[in-house]
């Protein structure tokens, strides 16, 4: 069999893998995030400002939310966009095998986000090493499914790189919030 005639991915050849959800799902995906976003951003709009107590306008409550309630709205509104040029007919039925495998994956985000959220933070570690932490885990977890495609192990140099950055994440996030927002961490 030549090179050229070998089977290639649904994804191959687009860079971010357009053909493995439908326009219409991600038009559905993308007006759940405008209506989250939305959410968020009434909910930040309406919590207290703390006025009466001389607060600094910067480390409002509700400031940070706010922002990333517009994040969302912008991002939904984009995907909404992109997937309406796709179209919005339904994709072809995903095969049973890969629809576990996304469910795994699903699984293993979860765990790992509330494992992170349950208990890592709050319960004795400072928060810049239980972001560490979950970043360093959540890397090599996230891409062992990348990585066993492609036949790679999971190696020192990959653990070590994955530590360097949960490491980076965990001190960055904590300087962002106490630093910048004013918002003292656990």
């Amino acid at each position: 069999m030549s090179a050229s005639a070998q089977p290639t991915p649904a994804h191959a050849g687009s860079e971010d893998g357009d053909e493995q959800t439908s326009g219409r799902s991600d038009f559905i995906g993308s007006l759940a995030w405008i209506g989250l976003g939305l959410a968020v951003l009434i909910g930040s709009i309406t919590m207290d400002r703390l006025e009466a107590q001389d607060v600094n306008p910067y480390t409002i409550p509700g400031l940070m939310p706010g922002l990333l309630g517009i994040a969302m709205m912008i991002l939904g509104t984009i995907l909404a966009i992109r997937s309406w040029r796709r179209g919005l007919a339904p994709g072809a039925p995903t095969d049973p095998a890969a629809r576990r495998a996304q469910i795994k994956h699903l699984a293993l985000v979860l765990a790992l986000c509330l494992t992170f959220a349950v208990i890592l933070v709050g319960h004795g570690l400072p928060f810049w090493v239980a972001g560490a932490l979950f970043v360093s885990t959540a890397i090599p977890f996230l891409q062992g499914p990348q990585r066993r495609a492609t036949g790679q192990k999971l190696t020192l140099r990959t653990i070590c790189i994955a530590a360097v950055i949960g490491l980076g994440a965990g001190c960055a996030i904590t300087l962002v919030f106490q630093k910048i927002f004013l918002v003292h961490l656990p």
